[in-house]
């Protein structure tokens, strides 16, 4: 059978995209969980990252996840299958680092693209299948774009307070080439996650921005910033609200939080965000914090009574799981919020607001 039409696809998006808004507005929606507590469990070997493909690469690819979208393509397939059987609404692509930036960590820059095309490709089809197989329950696709391994706003150099390895047009073109791929591989949103320097997150939305400005197809747009300490502020130092502030221009379809520490000490900042943004709050934390082996020892009954608390409380539209989290535990916070409304997106009273590490508002 071959592929439908471009007019065809994007007619099939469009509905995808409405079916999307109206679910948010009558319940609270599931995303996935983490791609590498999935992926370690199979304890790949270099050879199996490798593949036939990269079989004579000269830099070694073990960790290097986003590469099996291409070397171990059933695999990426076979997981997110599981966490669409476990009851995720939304499924995000294997793409959190398949930017060039990210990828020349391995010296598999070059195939940065091709990664997110294939990737997008493995979730759509399997979104596709999961929605065949129950048409009253629609599936959708997140294009996972991560923050890089590099910062626009903090120096790499101690002793140079100017000094970045990579500028801002570098970034911005990374993520150009990045969701550009996304979108011709069929995704329904794009989900700018685990931010810590909300320049890079504004490299990243001019891109998506651009694509608007060029006659593709809008899609909309779900922005997650990490909390890295009890401060409640982001890496490059701004308070979740000043955040918000920072990215709110994008006119998201939902803001967030994700990663940081486990749902316990999120919460107050979730709170903090819910409180001023008039789109919708999503939420997918650790499972708790990593032991002195790595692991993450917050289990699925845990975690999931904690969210249908945030739940209840009127805090949250879309929920999930970040590291350490798995189908087990999307399963259980699937039923927990199942029942429980959306929070109502609040209307904010227009007024100049900006930001710099903290808001400002006029009174």
């Amino acid at each position: 059978m071959s592929d439908p039409t471009p007019g065809t696809r994007e007619h099939s998006r469009e509905r995808r995209i409405a079916a999307l808004h109206a679910a948010a507005a009558e319940r609270i929606l599931v995303l996935d969980g983490a791609w590498g507590a999935q992926i370690q469990e199979h304890r790949l070997t270099e050879e199996q990252f490798r593949g036939e493909r990269f079989r004579d690469h000269p830099v070694p690819l073990r960790g290097n996840n986003d590469i099996l979208c291409l070397t171990r393509p059933e695999l990426i397939s076979e997981l997110i299958g599981a966490y669409l059987e476990a009851g995720a609404d939304i499924v995000s692509t294997n793409t959190f680092t398949s930017t060039a930036i990210a990828q020349a960590d391995y010296g598999t820059e070059g195939v940065a693209a091709e990664l997110n095309l294939a990737a997008a490709r493995l979730a759509r089809a399997a979104a596709d299948a999961a929605a065949a197989a129950d048409p009253t329950r629609p599936r959708w696709v997140a294009g996972s774009i991560g923050p890089t391994n590099r910062t626009l706003s903090m120096s790499a150099d101690v002793n140079d307070p100017g000094a970045r390895i990579v500028d801002f047009d570098q970034v911005c073109d990374a993520y150009r080439e990045q969701v550009i791929a996304l979108h011709d591989g069929g995704v329904d949103l794009f989900l700018v996650e685990t931010i810590f320097d909300t320049l890079n997150a504004k490299a990243a939305l001019k891109a998506i921005l651009d694509l608007q400005d060029e006659g593709r197809a809008a899609l909309p747009i779900w922005i997650s910033g990490t909390v890295t300490d009890r401060s409640g502020r982001i890496l490059s130092g701004q308070t979740v609200d000043a955040f918000w502030i920072s990215v709110r221009h994008a006119e998201p379809f939902a803001v967030g939080l994700n990663c940081a520490f486990g749902a316990e000490q999120l919460r107050p900042f979730l709170a903090q965000l819910a409180g001023v943004a008039d789109t919708l709050i999503s939420a997918y934390p650790n499972a708790g914090l990593p032991n002195e082996l790595g692991e993450y020892e917050e289990g699925p009954e845990e975690m999931s009574a904690q969210l249908r608390e945030w739940a209840q409380s009127g805090l949250v539209n879309i929920v999930g799981g970040c590291c350490g989290t798995t189908p087990a535990h999307i399963r259980a916070i699937a039923r927990a919020v199942s029942g429980v409304a959306p929070r109502p997106i609040p209307e904010v009273t227009p007024t100049l607001r900006l930001s710099g590490l903290e808001p400002f508002a006029a009174a």
